[in-house]
């Protein structure tokens, strides 16, 4: 039996579209190191930055679930916009940035034989672009075509009669 909270979170298109777009954006990076590097490294699936920006994806995707429910005019549509750019800028502005600080002080520090930071932290312009474009697509395709988790699974004959 499912509960009501558990049919409300998977009757949630725009979680579960922003979700996905994330997912697909992350997934695509083992295909683009595969191609501008030539080596297959799933290790890429658990670091950040890198083409595309999976943050990007995620909050673009999500906000543009929202309009496709709720419109281009309701206050949380303008509340996940808002957010995406908060997001995207600190992706390809503040955390860029520390990356870049990041390459300066190892450059610093292997010399004196001190561990290395992490310098992929953010991303490019162009990264944070594709991720923006992303989600959009992948979220506009699942409300087209598939509708939320539960509307699917009850296609299916699960959860009929929830929701």
């Amino acid at each position: 039996m499912t509960t009501p909270i558990a049919a409300a979170f998977f009757n949630n298109s725009a979680l579960t579209w922003g979700l996905v777009a994330c997912g697909v954006a992350q997934l695509s990076k083992l295909f683009v190191e595969l191609l501008q590097h030539g080596r297959w490294r799933p290790a890429v699936l658990l670091e950040t930055g890198g083409m595309p920006s999976s943050h990007s994806a995620l909050v673009t995707g999500t906000a543009t679930a929202i309009a496709w429910e709720n419109g281009l005019d309701s206050p949380l549509f303008a509340l996940a916009v808002t957010v995406a750019f908060v997001v995207m800028y600190d992706a390809s502005g503040v955390r860029r940035a520390a990356g870049k600080m990041a390459e300066r002080l190892n450059s610093l520090g292997e010399a004196q034989g001190l561990a290395s930071l992490k310098t992929s932290l953010g991303h490019s312009r162009p990264q944070v672009l594709v991720g923006s474009l992303l989600g959009p697509l992948v979220a506009i395709l699942g409300e087209a075509f598939l509708g939320s988790p539960l509307a699917l699974a009850q296609r299916f004959g699960l959860f009929v009669g929830v929701g």
